[in-house]
């Protein structure tokens, strides 16, 4: 039989592809949490930088994992593949989170079994070390929005199992396709109205590095809409 911290193990996944400037930052933001029970599993999805250098300054409290370069999809999968806990949560390797995010968290949690999942809110930065004429280039909404992502999320093993993984077809727009299945397929979900994961912005973000691959948001779109008419008509 499990113990109580076993049945309430975190497991944290951090996927990492040159993002060894940021990555120390991350893992600390998770490391210093308020909440203990959590285990750290960064994979490195085939970095050619000091990545691995990076989490292992941070070892033995983060485990590391190598993968040939396949994209974010794959590498959260390989996380999923290695973890413990018996709930998921995810950061991506240049954001950070508040220290209570999981406290606040698994505090819904523990109040209500029926819930799968908890999200929270998001606020935009600035990286510090982003030059004034590129920071011109990145406009961004400055008010705190609600975070339906996966750096915001906290969920249930079973739950997030029930859902299935993350589709590797995709560069971006993985977690738009895999949150449009959850909900077809009930997940009940918490929105916290508090800021739980700050977004760090700046010349190397996903949405620039991938942006041969937006066109993927649309054959995301398109496939959610076949997926639905195809449920209306059965």
């Amino acid at each position: 039989m499990m113990t109580m911290r076993q049945e309430r193990l975190v497991s944290v996944i951090v996927p990492v592809y040159n993002g060894d400037r940021y990555l120390s930052e991350a893992i600390e933001s998770v490391l210093t949490q308020t909440y203990r029970a959590i285990e750290v599993i960064v994979v490195d999805d085939g970095s050619t930088d000091r990545s691995a250098n990076v989490v292992k300054r941070h070892a033995p409290l983060t485990r590391y994992s190598y993968q040939e370069h396949n994209g974010i999809s794959a590498a959260l999968n390989r996380g999923i593949s290695l973890s413990r806990g018996s709930f998921f949560a995810f950061i991506d390797a240049d954001d950070l989170w508040t220290e209570d995010k999981l406290e606040r968290q698994m505090a819904i949690i523990d109040g209500n079994r029926e819930v799968d999942a908890v999200f929270g809110h998001i606020e935009q930065f600035y990286s510090p070390d982003l030059e004034e004429v590129e920071r011109r280039k990145i406009r961004y909404a400055r008010q705190i929005t609600p975070g339906y992502s996966t750096g915001t999320m906290l969920i249930r093993r079973e739950a997030f199992l029930r859902i299935g993984l993350f589709e590797s077809r995709w560069r971006v727009g993985q977690f738009v396709e895999w949150y449009a299945r959850a909900v077809e397929r009930g997940l009940k979900s918490v929105m916290v109205g508090e800021v739980l994961m700050k977004r760090r912005l700046h010349a190397a973000n996903m949405g620039i590095r991938e942006r041969a691959s937006q066109t993927d948001y649309l054959h995301i779109l398109k496939r959610n809409i076949d997926r639905q008419r195809e449920k209306a008509e059965s």
